[in-house]
């Protein structure tokens, strides 16, 4: 069975940092790009940042470029968003979402965590 569990989220003031993780299990998690998207109240999901299989490369939305930080430990299963410098506008769902390099229209996406930056 194949599960995208995410977590690490919760509320966090302005300038205050998060880490989410999104532990994946069912699939061969070593050859899979692995995206994180969030989803704030009212607006459309959007990639945040994307990494993929081997971890030696990485992408940003440009609202993020050097306040997150995308990594894996394809040993664990796990996809990392280091966030900092948060800001009120990051206020979202966040999703982590898989997709196999290899095998088109195979992917998979997690139920989502809460991220709420607020004083």
């Amino acid at each position: 069975q194949v599960q995208l569990v995410e977590s690490g989220g919760g509320l966090v003031q302005p300038g205050g940092s998060l880490r989410l993780s999104c532990v994946a299990s069912g699939f061969t998690f070593s050859t899979y790009t692995m995206t994180w998207y969030r989803q704030a109240p009212g607006k459309e999901r959007e990639l945040v940042a994307v990494i993929i299989s081997s971890g030696s490369g990485t992408g940003y939305a440009g609202s993020v470029k050097g306040r997150f930080t995308i990594s894996r430990d394809n040993a664990k299963n796990t996809v990392y968003l280091q966030m900092n410098s948060l800001k009120p506008e990051d206020t979202a769902v966040y999703y982590c979402k898989a997709r196999s390099e290899s095998v088109k229209g195979s992917e998979y996406w997690g139920k989502g965590t809460l991220v709420t930056v607020s004083s």
